[in-house]
């Protein structure tokens, strides 16, 4: 046998062997997951690439015949199905074709991430644990960076977090999308330190990790993310309260989330420049002032036009692809004093899947946000409740699914957590090679 042949066949055996293990699928979903945290952090094209690499993965599956139908079974892929399916009938009464057809585009994720973690072979615990601990870790570091460069000239952030404005991450994150990021990693590593695969030096390395987004978020005054970070510390405190029973410890969280905010306006410059801001900001709105350079006043504005919006199309919505257009319209009719290019859309996923999808859409959105908590194994996932209830405060504020770097990190999420543990404690999947579990927890 000469060496290219020998070579082929070489490879063509590899191949099968691992097709027939499924350490082909297993390993080509390991990469896209790396490729998706990899890219949420510091490229657009890792993150484009992730769900196609997970594609491959649910195509490389072993028996992938008899996986389909136990994929059809779960639960939780049907509700981003249906969104896109919702999206989908929309052309027929759309007016917007360039910007449907984008969004079809765009939104293809819905579909794509939960078919790749309902029928690729599952990741072991230990890979799952090596994801978490990437992402908690590459959060922290570029969190740890962009404080670096605050404090390269702290005078000059303060004033203009005093005048409004915000720092991104160091690798040009939005910092309402790096904010929530920061929120997310805090108690995702929270939640590693206690995984079996944590050895001490670890779990020490995941608590100086959660240290600095912690204190990143209050440094740098992230406003979108201390509220998520401090509203799900809330509702942590009140499940201990009331639901396990333990009422000093509850009383002492509690305590701790009134103290905290105080003590961080009391030491930190950038924290009360941002209350002052804010304050301002919101006050130009009520006094009927002039709001084109004030950004919540703007949002305040967008919000009462949305509402506007919503009740002319009150079932169907005026079309996903068509929200943008319907909400320029009504600023025609009744503009708050806003020029042209400072008139702002919903940020509010709520009222924009009420604006674009109607009752329909708002409905099957909740249905993807809250859904999953119906089901006893996910309310009891600390990953899962907390990243959906992280997700939903953090939407009152903006429509984080509109822009790609916060849509992609909810869809990843959505199926690395609550698409895997559905499948998990639906078909009790285990990997055929070597008997680890596909749990996460």
């Amino acid at each position: 046998m000469t060496p290219p042949t020998l070579l082929t066949s070489t490879l063509t055996s590899v191949w099968q062997v691992g097709w027939r293990t499924g350490r082909l699928s297993q390993h080509l979903l390991l990469l896209a997951c790396v490729a998706g945290v990899v890219g949420l952090l510091t490229s657009r094209a890792l993150v484009a690439l992730s769900p196609v690499v997970g594609m491959l993965a649910a195509l490389a599956a072993p028996q992938l015949r008899q996986q389909l139908p136990r994929y059809l079974r779960l639960r939780t892929m049907w509700g981003p199905a249906a969104l896109y399916g919702l999206l989908l009938l929309s052309g027929l009464y759309t007016q917007e074709w360039a910007t449907w057809r984008h969004e079809m585009y765009r939104l293809l994720p819905w579909l794509g991430v939960p078919l790749a973690f309902g029928l690729a072979v599952p990741l072991s615990s230990r890979q799952r644990f090596g994801v978490g601990l990437l992402y908690v870790g590459g959060v922290a570091l570029i969190g740890a960076a962009t404080m670096a460069q605050y404090f390269l000239d702290p005078a000059a952030a303060n004033l203009a977090f005093g005048l409004g404005q915000s720092m991104p991450s160091i690798t040009r994150i939005f910092h309402i999308h790096f904010g929530l990021m920061l929120a997310l990693a805090t108690f995702f590593g929270l939640s590693l330190r206690r995984e079996p695969e944590a050895r001490p030096l670890v779990r020490m390395a995941l608590l100086g990790a959660v240290a600095v987004c912690v204190l990143t978020l209050h440094v740098l005054a992230y406003r979108t993310g201390l509220m998520a970070l401090y509203g799900m510390l809330l509702i942590d405190a009140l499940l201990v309260l009331v639901i396990q029973g333990r009422f000093w410890l509850g009383i002492a969280l509690v305590l701790t989330l009134a103290l905290t905010p105080w003590v961080a306006y009391t030491t930190l410059e950038s924290v009360r420049q941002r209350v002052r801001a804010t304050t301002y900001d919101i006050e130009q709105f009520q006094l009927n002032r002039d709001i084109n350079e004030y950004s919540l006043s703007r949002r305040l504005a967008a919000w009462q036009t949305a509402l506007v919006v919503a009740r002319q199309h009150p079932v169907a919505g005026v079309g996903p692809a068509d929200a943008y257009q319907a909400m320029m319209a009504q600023y025609d009719w009744q503009n708050y004093g806003l020029r042209p290019e400072n008139r702002v859309m919903i940020h509010n996923q709520y009222l924009h899947q009420l604006v674009g999808g109607g009752l329909v859409g708002l409905s099957l959105w909740l249905l993807v946000l809250f859904g999953p908590l119906v089901q006893p194994a996910q309310r009891r996932n600390p990953y899962v409740y907390r990243f959906l209830l992280l997700q939903a405060l953090a939407m009152t504020v903006d429509s984080l699914l509109e822009l790609q770097t916060s849509f992609n990190l909810f869809v990843f999420l959505y199926g690395f957590l609550v698409v895997a543990t559905e499948r998990r404690t639906v078909t009790k999947t285990f990997l055929p090679a070597d008997g680890i579990s596909s749990t996460f927890v």
